[in-house]
């Protein structure tokens, strides 16, 4: 590891290219990642709810007639057409371009989201590499990166941000802070605990006096994953920069719509935390006029 990081530091042109090129191939599989966990999700709900049923009905013949679906299995195919999609096809960004954004078969639109994705994990994967260099922060930084960029977008899907992403991110956190890689190991379990605390202190008596949920407990479970990775000293700026994200955006759309729709606020989180992570000490000092 020391030795590929030294010929990356010796030649930042070849770190850029590798990491650029590579991150194109992870915003590709965070697509499927994107696309399949929701449906992986629903499909295992089904299953539960399926089991108990016939268990009530026929306690001794449990069937479950589905195909299990998971990210590997089965082979991307064009929705319309079902014909499976070829490597040759699946090229990131490329094979779109080729394609002029239809399948090759049936001519049926592909979404420019898929480019995008790509396009977008790449150009974040290279400001990563711009602000930490050929270093271990790095490494950590990116796969920090790519699950915030699949939470962000199954979360605009389906309002959900899934706990196979959320926990394993803050045990991430917690794993590579007792090595003193963003801060310390006592401050990244403060920041686990006061992230989780200080949205669920607001959500809470919200839902006792409205009787409704105001806010999920996805969104606290990501600021808590945020507060184990940087520590509880940046929960304050990730606060404010995702309310004044929520805020614009959602004055934006209720501008565009003439009415106040529920929104997901995990995204806003997790962009205010990448910020953080890259930027926040800048941006704290700049405030505090040091």
């Amino acid at each position: 590891m020391q030795q590929f990081i030294s010929y990356f530091i010796q030649n930042p042109t070849a770190l850029y290219i590798a990491v650029g090129l590579f991150s194109l191939c992870i915003g590709s599989f965070l697509n499927v990642v994107i696309f399949r966990t929701p449906k992986m999700m629903e499909q295992e709900w089904r299953k539960e709810w399926l089991e108990e049923c016939q268990m009530l009905i026929h306690p001794q013949q449990v069937i479950i007639d589905e195909s299990k679906l998971t990210l590997s299995q089965p082979a991307s195919t064009c929705p319309k057409c079902n014909t499976p999609i070829r490597w040759y096809q699946n090229i990131p960004v490329i094979s779109w371009l080729v394609l002029r954004g239809k399948c090759g078969s049936c001519q049926n639109p592909i979404s420019i989201r898929y480019p995008f994705i790509e396009l977008l994990t790449m150009v974040c994967s290279l400001t990563v590499v711009v602000v930490f260099g050929a270093s271990i922060q790095m490494l950590c930084a990116l796969m920090f990166t790519w699950v915030l960029i699949v939470l962000i977008f199954i979360d605009f899907d389906t309002r959900l941000l899934p706990d196979q992403f959320t926990l394993p991110l803050a045990g991430l956190g917690l794993a590579i802070n007792s090595f003193f890689i963003f801060t310390t190991p006592k401050a990244a379990i403060w920041g686990y605990i006061l992230g989780f605390l200080c949205l669920w202190i607001v959500a809470f008596p919200y839902q006792l006096i409205r009787k409704k949920e105001g806010m999920g407990t996805g969104d606290f479970k990501l600021l808590a994953a945020l507060g184990a990775w940087m520590g509880p000293s940046m929960l304050l700026l990730i606060i404010l920069l995702s309310s004044i994200m929520g805020l614009i955006i959602g004055l934006i759309l209720l501008k565009k719509n003439g009415e106040s729709l529920p929104y997901p606020f995990g995204p806003y989180i997790a962009i205010a935390g990448w910020i953080a992570l890259l930027w926040g000490d800048q941006i704290t000092k700049a405030y505090l006029g040091g």
